[in-house]
């Protein structure tokens, strides 16, 4: 990894690394060597849609984890019961106590927003903030709310 990052130039402190909790299920020695060697390097180590598969709350104890996102499924349940309320709100704690960044995947709606936010959490992502679209149609959607000319543009221009 240290010579992809030095070929490339690659900043690996703005490098994440997603991983699902079915890798971890494997040889969770091996899985917690590689993991600690990439975070030594600078890159985040980001657990994926925690809580869909083999949970265990000892990945979080033991493994260099910055960042739990959690499922959408989950998240879209939040605002429909109250177990499910409370598991979104005790995920998002538990990754606090142990300073973890949480991200909730999938918000669509206001409602889930704000049961979010007032549990904590601070990063979002879902059709609420935006759907999927092409990079070019993104650049005219970042110079529109920012309202400042996209850098293609300006290349363009000189």
């Amino acid at each position: 990894m240290q010579k992809a990052l030095a070929t490339t130039g690659a900043n690996p402190r703005r490098l994440t690394l997603e991983l699902t909790e079915s890798v971890l299920v494997t040889d969770i020695d091996l899985v917690a060597a590689k993991l600690d060697s990439l975070h030594e390097l600078g890159i985040t180590i980001s657990l994926d849609d925690f809580g869909t598969g083999y949970s265990s709350l000892s990945y979080l104890r033991r493994l260099p984890i910055q960042q739990l996102k959690i499922d959408r499924g989950f998240v879209q349940d939040a605002v429909k019961t109250v177990r499910s309320a409370s598991l979104v709100e005790n995920v998002v704690r538990i990754g606090r106590d142990l300073g973890q960044t949480v991200l909730a995947e999938g918000v669509e709606t206001e409602g889930q927003h704000a049961l979010l936010a007032g549990a904590g959490c601070v990063l979002f992502q879902g059709y609420l903030y935006g759907r999927p679209m092409p990079l070019s149609d993104f650049e005219r959607h970042v110079e529109v709310e920012k309202g400042t000319p996209s850098i293609s543009s300006e290349l363009l221009a000189s």
